[in-house]
């Protein structure tokens, strides 16, 4: 999950455009566009919106072919001046860079913070609550839950509206991102002084749960699409470049300490082990509420939002809905859309439950943070490796390989639940959990780095016409990209008590069919009746088989021959016809 910038820079006049008038010429056919995530490690949580694209000289990202086509579009006086440019531009990037001012460098402090802020309920909502739940509810009601993770995926349904619609005396911007960061900060604070209701007997307030944190995160996606748009605005042109680095560092500081960190420190054992205090749900949301509410009133009173340029690329909200749909009628964009639906779900029942089964057979709840915390760094590190692979004309081409790894390590954490040991586990285990957790998420990377780069390739506002059209190509693909991995976890946490086997033993030779033996609730309906909850067949390895052969037969079937084709196409083939 998502939306990424909101303004747009080309200015130049339709009529004497020849890059317009060109494109007039040709018929619309396909488009795709950029998509930016992280994934956490484990791959059972994922962040999946991102990064606003940064305006980029004309020559950053084009290949020679790319460029050519680019100044082929130009009479030949355009095009000598278009190549004079080029150069001069290199010259000034690389022996003229400008140091960082003062503006700027409070400016990425706040754009750090405001993300951070987003960062914090997307950690609650996506990593850390659903373990502190597990062994009160079914996978079935889990998967109720899992529902709050969706309003992040489908940021695209209200994104022009954010972008539209505000109040010129507030600012474009902060019309939005006060009223949203006071609201997180608000729904923060009722969750700390309704946590002991609520978790206490989870199964009967889970539609309550799921609705706050539904809410949370709603709110959070909203705000997020308001960040987006202003940090383009809000740094200057020399430091745009920026923009995605706070975004990276705020977003996913905020994230770990909801999930890594807060998992650790609201563990009773570690807190004893280590002497630190313990850490309760209540007192975390209390904390981030009063930051929250903090960061706002900071924002109304004291930093004023400069006022946007009108600009010709700026659509009305009815023009923004028009033209993604009109780019979904394109038959190479649903194609690729039905790729990214699909892509993922080979790996849905490792990603979605496998941490769970985990925590479920005795794996402490510290040392599975420990073990995301490890990881992290290598992620960091395989995106650059990953980048490196996705240059030139054949970016899918690491994005298909990786398919293979990731099936393999999908089946290896299926038998690593099957046979995992009786707790304590030994040191020796410990470390082939952080081996297989790094180099599962290296293989995730990769393939998010290269279809990222097929994205941004086919979309560029440089080949794909205006800069609205492009920022429409990129919501569209990433609001399928993060769909792909959301939409299959309902399912599949549905699909892991469906297919369970489970029976409440109550004498010797008689048994009673129980619904399930994970959660207190079906523990307890044993209990009554004076007898023991056994699990004779777990839905977990038949959902993870079936995901997998689901994965591999969509690979070679549809995925490898479909996404060949489309890697293959010309960029002409891209660009699309605005009426």
């Amino acid at each position: 999950m998502s939306v990424r910038h909101r303004t747009a820079k080309n200015s130049s006049k339709p009529d004497r455009d020849p890059q317009v008038a060109a494109q007039k010429d040709m018929k619309p056919t396909s488009i795709p566009s950029n998509s930016m995530a992280v994934s956490s490690s484990l791959n059972s949580i994922q962040i999946n919106p991102r990064t606003p694209k940064t305006p980029r000289s004309p020559r950053v990202g084009l290949d020679d072919a790319e460029e050519g086509v680019e100044l082929s579009l130009l009479g030949e006086e355009e095009r000598h001046q278009a190549t004079q440019d080029l150069d001069e531009i290199d010259e000034d990037t690389s022996l003229h860079k400008k140091p960082i001012g003062a503006k700027d460098k409070r400016n990425m402090v706040l754009l750090c913070v405001l993300y951070l802020i987003q960062g914090v309920p997307l950690g609650l909502a996506l990593g850390s609550v659903p373990f502190l739940l597990r062994e009160h509810l079914s996978y079935s009601q889990l998967a109720t839950f899992s529902l709050a993770s969706y309003p992040y995926s489908l940021k695209l349904l209200w994104s022009p509206i954010v972008d539209s619609v505000y109040f010129t005396s507030i600012g474009r911007r902060k019309s939005w991102i006060l009223p949203m960061q006071f609201i997180v900060g608000s729904l923060m604070l009722y969750i700390s002084l309704n946590v002991q209701k609520l978790l206490d007997d989870p199964a009967d307030n889970i539609v309550e749960l799921s609705a706050v944190f539904t809410s949370l995160v709603f709110f959070s996606a909203t705000q997020d699409i308001a960040v987006d748009g202003w940090a383009l605005t809000l740094l200057s042109q020399d430091c745009l470049s920026y923009a995605s680095t706070c975004q990276t560092i705020g977003l996913n500081t905020g994230f770990f300490a909801s999930f890594t960190v807060f998992l650790a420190f609201n563990s009773e054992a570690f807190a004893a082990k280590w002497g630190v205090p313990h850490l309760t749900l209540a007192a975390y949301l209390k904390f981030w509420s009063v930051v929250s509410y903090a960061v706002t009133l900071w924002l109304l009173f004291f930093k004023k939002e400069d006022k946007e340029p009108a600009n010709e690329a700026d659509m009305s909200i009815k023009a923004v809905y028009k033209t993604i749909w009109t780019i979904c009628k394109l038959r190479h964009v649903q194609i690729l859309v039905l790729i990214h639906l699909v892509a993922k779900i080979g790996f849905a029942a490792n990603e979605a439950v496998t941490a769970l089964k985990m925590v479920e057979k005795g794996f402490k709840r510290e040392d599975l943070a420990l073990v995301v915390l490890i990881d992290f760094p290598f992620q960091i590190m395989g995106g650059w490796l990953a980048a490196k692979w996705s240059r030139g004309d054949k970016p899918l081409r690491p994005w298909l390989i990786a398919f293979l790894p990731r099936l393999v390590l999908a089946l290896v954490a299926t038998l690593i639940v099957l046979w995992f040991p009786a707790p304590p586990i030994s040191t020796g285990f410990f470390f082939f959990l952080i081996l297989h957790t790094v180099v599962s998420s290296f293989a995730s990377t990769v393939q998010f780095v290269g279809i990222s780069a097929f994205h941004t390739r086919v979309s560029d506002p440089l080949i794909g016409g205006t800069y609205m059209t492009h920022l429409s190509f990129v919501q569209l693909l990433n609001t399928f990209t993060n769909m792909g991995g959301t939409w299959p976890k309902w399912f599949v946490l549905k699909g892991v008590d469906i297919l369970s086997d489970a029976t409440c033993k109550v004498a010797e030779g008689i048994e009673v069919k129980a619904t399930e033996c994970v959660s207190d609730h079906g523990k307890a309906m044993c209990k009554e009746i004076n007898g023991v909850c056994i699990t004779h067949r777990d839905g977990y390895y038949a959902m993870s088989a079936l995901c997998m052969i689901l994965g591999v037969i969509l690979l070679v079937v549809f995925i490898i021959p479909r996404a060949r084709r489309l890697q293959a196409l010309p960029i002409s083939v891209w660009r699309v016809k605005m009426e």
